[in-house]
């Protein structure tokens, strides 16, 4: 996940809140998502199936 390209969510304030990160290339590439705490990038992220991401995201959204 060293070399992974981060992006942050789209609902990111940009003010340094809670906001996570998450690698879209190594989804594709890997077929997990890769997501860490955007507040220290330094630490270990953490991977998901994509099929456990995907759940977490529609029951974010109810």
């Amino acid at each position: 996940m060293s070399e992974a390209k981060w992006a942050k969510s789209s609902y990111s304030d940009g003010q340094g809140g809670n906001c996570v990160e998450w690698a879209p290339g190594l989804v594709r590439d890997c077929g997990v998502v890769p997501v860490r705490d955007s507040k220290d990038v330094s630490r270990t992220g953490l991977t998901f199936s994509t099929a456990a991401w995907a759940a977490f995201v529609e029951d974010m959204k109810r």
